[in-house]
C-alpha cells in the first residue's frame, strides 16, 4: 500500500474554529489544466460509428433500457494504455461512511478538470472494486438548444454494474478536495489513508485511491475513463463511463 508524502505544516483554524475538513490558502502546488488540444482525430465516419456503437444500451427484460456500458474493453497497447486515449490521473477519495467523489486530472499535479460525487459510501465502493470488475454508467438528458460540454453537465442518473444508485453531482473544487489533491501531488498511483489528524469524529478515516486512467471520447456525447492496472493487462478494473441521451 503506497502511503502519501508527509503532511505540510499545520493549518491555521477556520473562523468558525472547527477543524475537521481540511482546508487550504490555496492551491499553490496544484497547476491550471492545459486546455491542450486532443490528439488526431479518426476519420468522421469512424468516429461516427465509434460513438453510436458505445452508447448501445444493455436490454433488461426487468427495468427496460438503461445503463449504457459497452460489452467488451478496447484494445490495449502492451503497457495497458488504450489505443487512441489520453492518460489523465484519477483519484477517489472520501470519509469511509461518506460519499466518495472522484477527481479527473491532466496530471497529478494540475487543478482537475471535473470532481464528480457518488450517491454512495466511500468504504461500500472501495470494497466493491475488491470483488472484481466495476462499471460505473453516469447518464444525462440533452437539452435542446443548450451548448454544455459533457463533463460540465450538473446532475447524472448513477448506476454501479448495471445497479441503480441514485445521482451523481459534478462540483467545483473546493478547499477540501484541492487540499487532498495537494497531499497526494508526489503519489501517482496507490491507495490508503490520509493523516489521522483530516480524519472526522463522525464519518471516519479520509480514504483515498489514484490510478492513471485512460479517457475516451466517443462523441461530444459519450466519454469513458478506464482505469489502468499497472500489475496486469487483463484490462481496466474500474470503467466510467458518460452518456447524454
Amino acid at each position: 500500500m503506497t502511503k502519501p508524502p508527509p503532511p505540510p505544516p499545520p493549518l491555521p483554524p477556520r473562523p468558525d474554529g472547527s477543524s475537521t475538513s481540511p482546508t487550504v490558502a490555496s492551491p499553490s502546488i496544484l497547476q491550471p489544466p492545459s486546455h491542450r488540444k486532443r490528439g488526431s482525430k479518426p476519420p468522421k465516419v469512424f468516429r461516427v460509428f465509434r460513438a453510436v456503437f458505445r452508447t448501445f444500451p444493455i436490454i433488461s427484460p426487468a427495468c427496460g433500457f438503461h445503463s449504457p456500458i459497452p460489452r467488451s474493453t478496447p484494445s490495449t497497447h502492451h503497457d495497458g494504455h488504450i489505443h487512441g486515449a489520453t492518460r489523465t490521473t484519477g483519484t477517489l477519495f472520501g470519509y469511509r461512511k461518506a460519499r466518495i467523489s472522484i477527481a479527473i486530472q491532466e496530471n497529478s499535479r494540475s487543478i482537475p478538470i471535473l470532481v464528480l460525487e457518488l450517491a454512495v459510501q466511500t468504504a461500500r465502493f472501495m470494497q466493491d472494486m475488491g470483488t472484481g470488475l466495476l462499471r460505473v454508467a453516469l447518464e444525462c438528458e440533452k437539452k435542446p438548444g443548450e451548448r454544455v460540454r459533457l463533463l460540465e453537465e450538473k446532475i447524472w442518473s448513477a448506476f454501479i454494474n448495471g445497479r441503480r444508485i441514485g445521482y451523481a453531482q459534478r462540483r467545483e473544487p473546493n478547499q477540501s478536495d484541492l487540499h487532498v489533491l495537494q497531499l497526494l501531488h508526489a503519489v501517482s498511483m496507490g491507495a490508503g489513508v490520509l493523516p489521522p489528524h483530516l480524519a472526522d469524529a463522525n464519518d471516519g478515516e479520509l480514504a483515498y485511491m489514484r490510478a492513471h486512467f485512460d479517457r475516451v471520447v466517443g462523441s461530444k456525447d459519450s466519454e469513458t475513463f478506464y482505469m489502468l492496472n499497472p500489475e496486469t493487462n487483463s484490462g481496466p478494473e474500474l470503467s466510467i463511463f458518460f452518456v447524454r441521451i
